[in-house]
Parts: C-alpha cells; sequence; structure tokens
C-alpha cells in the first residue's frame, strides 16, 4: 500500500492535498522574500543602511528559508528602533512625542525627522525622512512584522519544516517519505492538519505585510518622481 493510502484511506482525491499545501507555502514565501526586499532596498537607499537582500535557497529546507527571512525581519526591526532611539536622543522631549501623535500633520512629523536626519547623515531628503515616520509611526507594519516572524518560526518548527523546498517536484510520495522520520504514521494526519491551520494564519498575515510595505514604497516612488 502506498504512504498516501496510509494517510488518506478513504478518499484519493484528497491525496494531492499536501502537494497543495507545500506549494501554497513556497508561493507565499516567495512572496514574502520579495517584498521584504522592496523594504530593505528602500531603508539602503534611503536610511544609509546596509541590510543584505535575501533570496529563496532552493538546495535549502523549509525552516532553514523561514530562518532566512526571519533573520532580515529582525533586523529590519533593528533599524526601526534605532532610528526611534535616534529621534529620541537629538529630539526635544516634546518633539519627539509629536512623531507620535497622531493628531500632528504628517508634514510636520517629516520636517522633525529630517532635522534629526541633516545632524546624523550631514544632509536628509524630505523621502529619507517621510520613510522614517512612516516606519516609526505604522503599527500596522510594527505588528505584521512581529506576526510573521512568530508565525515562520511555528512553521520552521513544523511537520513540514525539514522538508526541501524542491521536493514538490518529486511528488507526494517522497514528501510524505521525507516527513515520516518526525512523527508516527497515526500522527502524520493531525500533524498536517496542524500544519494547514499554520499556513492560514500565515497566508492573512502575509498579506498584511506585503500590503503595509507596498504602502512605504509607494509613497517612496511618488516623492522621488
Amino acid at each position: 500500500m502506498a504512504l498516501s493510502d496510509l494517510l488518506y484511506p478513504d478518499n484519493p482525491k484528497r491525496k494531492q492535498e499536501l502537494i497543495h499545501l507545500h506549494q501554497e507555502l513556497l508561493d507565499c514565501m516567495s512572496t514574502n522574500f520579495h517584498a521584504t526586499n522592496e523594504l530593505v532596498g528602500v531603508l539602503n537607499e534611503h536610511l544609509g543602511c546596509t541590510i543584505t537582500p535575501i533570496e529563496m535557497r532552493e538546495s535549502s529546507t523549509v525552516k532553514e528559508n523561514c530562518e532566512i527571512i526571519i533573520q532580515v525581519m529582525s533586523e529590519i526591526q533593528h533599524q526601526v528602533q534605532k532610528i526611534d532611539s535616534d529621534m529620541k536622543d537629538k529630539l526635544e522631549p516634546v518633539l519627539y512625542q509629536k512623531l507620535y501623535d497622531i493628531k500632528e500633520p504628517e508634514l510636520e512629523k517629516i520636517a522633525i525627522a529630517q532635522r534629526v536626519f541633516s545632524i546624523i547623515f550631514g544632509e536628509a531628503t524630505s523621502t529619507a525622512a517621510m520613510v522614517a515616520i512612516k516606519l516609526l509611526s505604522s503599527n500596522h507594519l510594527n505588528l505584521t512584522v512581529s506576526k510573521l516572524i512568530s508565525l515562520l518560526a511555528q512553521i520552521g518548527a513544523s511537520v513540514l519544516g525539514g522538508v526541501s523546498i524542491t521536493i514538490i517536484g518529486l511528488g507526494l510520495e517522497m514528501i510524505l517519505h521525507a516527513i515520516l522520520g518526525a512523527v508516527e504514521r497515526s500522527q502524520l494526519l493531525t500533524a498536517v492538519r496542524s500544519y494547514e491551520k499554520h499556513l492560514a494564519e500565515f497566508k492573512a498575515a502575509s498579506e498584511k505585510y506585503q500590503s503595509a510595505i507596498h504602502e512605504v514604497t509607494s509613497l517612496v516612488r511618488q516623492q522621488v518622481q
């Protein structure tokens, strides 16, 4: 009896579910890699950061690719925290508070940020200040980054975390062979269903993350036109 028959004995049509699950994950991760690199490009070009762009490694596992994107997202968080620290150190408390005051006009916030960047870099563009304000004031982006890091860690630790991202081309049986070492056969279906739940949450968080990045990068493109 085939391994897939052990997993889905009553419904042959569901045999493809695991392949689709894996492919959905890869597509979602690929989009996140691209969106993250867009934000990295903005940070490097306008805020003087030196974050290395990332790419999916086809010879690596799901977990290893999760770790790659977690590392650069953590670096983005670190850079945003550094910007906040610079603002706090170099501004009067009243001006610093204005940066986070939702009632304060955004143009005023940008002017305040530009003043700080002029001290740090010797000169600063309004685009750099705008990017900084968008990153500091965007709870949307900050929260989605944290959420995505958590979900990537869960996916990396899941039953499919040890599967190579290229195994999709080898078919369902090879995927099952790759993961059977992680759990007993009787636990496999439960593990896969848990993985589906992680993926559903991951896709939703990824959409919010990509939307937040698009908001920042779109503003940058408008500024430089």
